[in-house]
């Protein structure tokens, strides 16, 4: 994996060195000799990760990493610090002013390597989530959202201890902040707990005795439902390469014994954090991505849905020698409701027959708006009379329905015209489309409510309304 890393430090030697340590990895280092160039560099090219000391003159390390943190621009890069403190309030200190990683001089290099990555993997997936919002919105798909909650509170934790003390140490911590804790002191325990419970974070200790952490670890991995959420493990400072395995199969963070209670506490907030970051990101994509699929004043599907839908329909009706059937529906007269009763009353016409649509077919059914006063009806598994008599029990549901309006005392009443063909072996989409509209167009031509059937299915197309 190769990322830009900004290294800064106001110490040559340092620089240099971890320089050639990051290149050799093929990493691609820029470096800055104190905060104002650290913060220039950032926003003339913004790097994907920053690893900055804390003792430098002028600005230190806390200043500089909070000014990234305020920046919505270079909030999300990932801030590790390297520092000769060993103390756990300047440990503390570094995490609340928004590092996510605070590591002591002389740094093993396995470990910071191994921080890199995975800081770096967190960072490129996040740009992505990040993008797909923006695409989204700058095409008219995402609305504005509510202002997201990034705290902490009401968290759900998952602990895997087995080790009473060090258990009631983390989980009376994690209480006393709000957090809802889950404890378990073996694997099978915390794999049942899974079972029953969404968490937002997994608290792992890698000494359990006689069980495999770092394989519970992977299996979080690999569940698709545990996937994404973040691992923090707590580990003993003999655990350095075990803790970078730990790191490359996608454990997010860690903290080693003996731990300050400021110190767990702030990497849990980061983690959790970061998991409703991401949460809110993924969200607002899928809601996009509903938008970009789904008719905003129906609620139906669209055009573009069902011209990506109906091929795999029909392709996996003709694999299973099963039949299709296809409603093209339109609104009678639909012009002449705009302009007799106005747009309104037009909307409320448009969203009472859409909701009568899958009222009146079976759930395995795909309804559309195509546009305006067309829809769209695709019936898999549905013979040529079954279709029939679902098309005309629609027609005459519709024909029955009173619309509110207020300038109408007794309501809006709107008929809808139906044509309907049933798939043929080897056809396309756009030729069974085709025979359903000119089936329609039959239909209006014939006087309008009233169901008509393709031409190759005459025989058996009773057709008509009152």
């Amino acid at each position: 994996m190769s990322a830009r890393v900004l290294v800064v430090d106001d110490v040559l030697p340092n620089v240099k060195l971890l320089e050639a340590k990051l290149s050799s990895e093929y990493f691609d280092v820029v470096t800055a000799m104190d905060g104002p160039t650290a913060l220039q560099r950032i926003a003339e090219h913004p790097p994907d990760i920053v690893l900055l000391d804390v003792m430098m003159p002028n600005m230190d390390g806390f200043e500089v990493c909070r000014r990234i943190r305020k920046d919505p621009k270079s909030a999300h890069i990932p801030v590790v610090m390297v520092t000769a403190l060993s103390d756990s309030e300047d440990r503390v200190r570094g995490i609340e002013a928004g590092a996510d990683d605070f590591l002591t001089k002389p740094v093993n290099d396995v470990a910071l390597f191994a921080r890199v990555r995975s800081l770096v993997r967190l960072k490129m997936m996040l740009d992505e989530l990040r993008l797909r919002e923006q695409t989204s919105g700058d095409l008219g798909l995402l609305k504005e959202a509510a202002s997201p909650d990034l705290g902490t509170a009401g968290a759900a934790v998952l602990v895997l201890e087995d080790s009473p003390i060090e258990q009631r140490k983390l989980g009376d911590a994690l209480a006393a902040a709000g957090q809802t804790v889950t404890r378990c002191s073996t694997v099978a325990e915390a794999t049942e707990a899974l079972k029953t419970g969404a968490h937002d974070l997994f608290i792992v200790s890698l000494g359990l005795r006689g069980e495999d952490a770092l394989r519970f670890c992977a299996t979080l991995r690999s569940n698709e439902r545990t996937r994404h959420l973040p691992i923090l493990l707590v580990i003993s400072e003999a655990d350095t390469a075990r803790l970078a395995k730990g790191l490359e199969i996608g454990v997010n963070d860690y903290i080693t014994r003996p731990y300050d209670r400021n110190e767990l506490m702030a990497r849990v907030r980061t983690q959790v954090r970061r998991r409703r970051l991401q949460e809110l990101l993924r969200t607002n994509y899928q809601r996009g991505l509903e938008a970009a699929l789904t008719d905003p004043l129906t609620g139906l599907y669209n055009r573009r849905y069902m011209a990506q839908h109906l091929p795999g329909l029909l392709a996996k009706a003709a694999a299973a020698g099963k039949p299709l059937a296809l409603f093209m529906i339109d609104i009678d007269h639909f012009k002449k409701v705009n302009d007799t009763h106005g747009h309104a009353a037009g909307d409320a016409v448009l969203k009472a027959v859409a909701a009568r649509i899958p009222d009146l077919v079976r759930a395995e059914d795909t309804a559309a708006r195509m546009g305006g006063e067309e829809f769209m009806a695709v019936l898999p598994d549905a013979g040529p009379e079954p279709a029939l008599r679902v098309a005309e029990r629609l027609r005459q549901a519709i024909a029955e329905m009173k619309i509110a309006d207020p300038a109408a005392p007794g309501g809006l009443s709107v008929t809808v015209s139906i044509g309907v063909a049933s798939a043929k072996a080897g056809e396309t989409p756009e030729a069974l489309m085709g025979r359903a509209d000119a089936a329609l167009y039959r239909a209006k031509q014939a006087g309008r409510n009233r169901v008509v059937v393709d031409e190759a299915e005459a025989p058996k197309a009773a057709a008509a309304g009152g």
